[in-house]
């Protein structure tokens, strides 16, 4: 029997993350949704007013055995720009940081060890601020969510935002790739 765990990131806008990890070897789901504030079952759109402190987040079920948590650090740190502050290029505002939720203290290790290396090795042109804390409450987001790059390919924001990221992976990450 399969033992699946779960990762949880938030790197910009939700649709580009899932977009990115359904795309790994390994991956059972990718969940969009909402975690980091303190708002009770967020929605959309007061999400996306920036009050309510959650992140637009994917929570990624997966097999260990297949693709490790430091193979989605690494896809992770390469495929969204974790030096800026509550934005992802023109997704501004706190619920497009960059944080990942981590569920157990190896995840926490890893994460913290991880932007250091990046930060000492100046890997960037500015540090790394991306948020590593615990997984609170974890909120699925709305069905209309789900799977929006595969259903919507020609949508304006999908050429123009997520296909670089995909195109990015691709080359970086084949060997990962499902």
């Amino acid at each position: 029997m399969k033992h699946f765990e779960t990762a949880v990131f938030a790197n910009g806008c939700f649709w580009c993350t899932e977009a990115v990890f359904t795309r790994l070897k390994g991956v059972q789901s990718v969940i969009p949704g909402y975690t980091g504030g303190t708002v009770p079952r967020p929605t959309y759109e007061n999400v996306s007013l920036g009050t309510t402190g959650h992140a637009e987040a994917i929570k990624i079920t997966y097999d260990p055995a297949v693709i490790s948590y430091d193979d989605f650090l690494a896809v992770f740190f390469n495929t969204h720009d974790p030096t800026t502050l509550n934005r992802q290029g023109n997704d501004v505002g706190i619920q497009y940081r960059s944080a990942i939720f981590y569920n157990t203290p190896e995840e926490k290790e890893k994460a913290e060890h991880t932007i250091q290396e990046l930060n000492e090795a100046n890997a960037y042109d500015r540090p790394v601020v991306t948020e590593v804390m615990p997984l609170g409450t974890f909120y699925a987001a709305e069905d209309y969510h789900r799977n929006y790059y595969a259903l919507h390919p020609d949508q304006r924001y999908c050429q123009l935002v997520i296909e670089p990221k995909l195109e990015k992976l691709h080359e970086r990450f084949k060997s990962l790739l499902g």
